[in-house]
């Protein structure tokens, strides 16, 4: 029985990934399969080869994304835009999600900036215990403390698009020699998952035993 569990478990360690891997690649191929129903219906692929292939909303998509870029980086396109923000900002609610949204996704996705930039360590949610956070600013100027201040985003885990926001004295954190990607895995695996240069060797735990 033992050996039949061993061979489980190796099985179940080898297709696991696999499986939620496919699954999750699917789920966004499906959504951004989504997007052809922008097309009118007699022009829909399924209309015209007379069958679905999946993946064809994921092509389209990239060609919507490639062609808005391309329109908004000229000077017409820049005017559209700026057009349609300054209707967008009239709208009391809208305006505000709005406006939050674009500094989020801007700070993610441009370079510059030190938003998701660095990993850091916090004591958090009480003296003596740490935990894993991103710096998103250093320009909060507004805080009552003497120091300087950084505001962090602290995930949750397994799901690291939730947490909570904080803003401490920029000597109260600790910069990982940690990316932020190996960062989401170590909040997304329960701190299973690890940079090997920050993971302990057998040798040292023996050491200290």
């Amino acid at each position: 029985m033992g050996r039949i569990r061993k061979y489980l478990i190796a099985g179940l360690l080898v297709w696991l990934p696999v499986w939620i891997t496919y699954f999750i690649v699917k789920f966004l191929i499906d959504l951004m399969d989504g997007t052809l129903s922008l097309l009118p219906k007699k022009y829909h692929p399924d209309q015209i080869l007379g069958t679905h292939i999946t993946g064809l909303g994921f092509i389209f998509t990239l060609i919507i994304l490639f062609f808005t870029g391309l329109l908004v980086t000229n000077f017409l396109g820049h005017k559209i835009v700026s057009f349609w923000e300054g209707l967008l900002a009239r709208i009391p609610l809208i305006r505000t999600l709005y406006s939050a949204v674009k500094q989020v996704v801007h700070a993610l996705i441009q370079p510059q900036g030190n938003s998701f930039r660095k990993v850091l360590i916090v004591e958090y949610p009480r003296h003596g215990v740490w935990s894993i956070a991103f710096q998103t600013s250093d320009q909060f100027s507004g805080s009552p403390h003497p120091e300087e201040v950084t505001t962090v985003f602290i995930p949750t885990t397994p799901n690291p698009t939730s947490g909570f926001l904080a803003i401490l004295p920029t000597s109260e954190t600790l910069e990982l020699n940690m990316s932020v990607e190996e960062a989401l895995k170590m909040v997304i695996s329960l701190g299973v998952v690890m940079p090997e240069h920050l993971r302990k060797k057998e040798n040292e735990t023996l050491k200290e035993t």
